[in-house]
């Protein structure tokens, strides 16, 4: 296979940030020689969730087997996993915000139509819904573990708690019509054909604010692996979490 170098659109911080990441790991378990180095490996494993880059392409460039590479991104993205912050967490920094934006996602994945729990009726394709927070400037604050894509917003928020953590903590969050009836912390705009002005007035307003949370949305995306995910449906929430991770590391 032909190799060329490549480059990837991250800054030196973030590199450094899992390079010492792995570092610490290998001290911890007390590994020996390996065949690529915590650079090297942590460049690896970015290509792979920045770019998309296959395991096969990933092998051939960095001269190492493909199950190698499948070992040292299972540990990179198990280790960012970890640091992801949880809901409650997430809380301690939502409380500090005027506001919150919740806004929900699907990221396609590879499956047939026989896999029906994986189907979307809104997006009309497989994928795994994912649940996100932001604040008002759409940046991203908490990111929830994967589910079926053919659960719903509403249902999805309301399997992780986020309604409840949001009243119990007393937070005004802005989402859209899908979470209708979410409780009294998520506000809706209204629904219906024949609303009168005032009522579309106050859409108009909502809107606006609310969707400052596709930026969120959008960070996510920039990874390109949440793309199209071709990897094990038990592992994208590891993979999603370890995006997390790196974005509010760096």
């Amino acid at each position: 296979m032909l190799v060329y170098p490549s480059g990837i659109d991250l800054s030196s911080r973030t590199l450094q940030h899992l390079s010492g990441l792995l570092s610490g790991h290998r001290r911890r378990i007390g590994s020996r020689w390996r065949r690529l180095t915590c650079g090297r490996q942590a460049v690896l494993v970015l290509a792979h969730l920045r770019c998309g880059d296959t395991y096969t392409r990933l092998a051939a460039g960095f001269r190492v087997g493909i199950a190698t590479v499948h070992r040292y991104v299972r540990e990179a993205v198990d280790l960012l996993a970890a640091l992801a912050p949880t809901l409650e967490q997430a809380m301690t920094t939502v409380r500090k915000k005027a506001y919150v934006i919740l806004d929900g996602t699907v990221l396609p994945i590879e499956r047939i139509a026989a896999d029906r729990p994986y189907y979307s009726g809104k997006k009309k394709a497989h994928g795994m819904n994912v649940q996100i927070l932001a604040d008002p400037a759409g940046r991203l604050i908490w990111a929830s573990d994967a589910l079926p894509g053919a659960v719903h917003d509403l249902t999805a928020a309301r399997t992780y708690g986020i309604p409840a953590a949001l009243a119990a903590n007393d937070v005004k969050c802005w989402a859209d019509k899908a979470y209708q009836g979410a409780g009294p912390a998520v506000r809706v705009p209204f629904r219906g054909k024949n609303l009168r002005s005032w009522h579309r007035r106050h859409n108009r307003d909502h809107a606006k604010i609310r969707s400052l949370g596709e930026r969120a949305i959008a960070t996510l995306k920039c990874w390109r692996l949440l793309r199209k995910l071709r990897c094990s449906t038990t592992r994208i929430t590891a993979v999603v979490r370890a995006v997390v991770a790196l974005e509010l590391a760096t």
